[in-house]
């Protein structure tokens, strides 16, 4: 799973922004859902912009951004209703 989440990490080195076919898919989401999905995607692209303008190596970057990833993974979890 860490590896998945360092994986999907590298996505946020380009600016934020929302595809016609990412568009798409959100639309069948919970509003809450997207709303937290939006609110991770400008807060981690802008973080890794930050902790590399520092001087922080990429590859520490990139594992802040997939910490940080899991807890906002982790509050789109609490939001949904689990399917019994």
């Amino acid at each position: 799973a860490r590896m998945m989440l360092v994986e999907a990490a590298w996505s946020y080195r380009l600016p934020a922004r929302v595809s016609r076919r990412l568009r798409e898919r959100q639309q069948e989401l919970p509003q809450a859902v997207w709303e937290i999905a939006w609110k991770a995607q400008l807060r981690l692209c802008t973080r890794y912009r930050r902790l590399v303008a520092r001087g922080k190596k990429t590859q520490v970057a990139i594992t802040a951004i997939a910490r940080e990833l899991a807890a906002f993974m982790w509050a789109i979890v609490k939001v949904v209703p689990a399917a019994a």
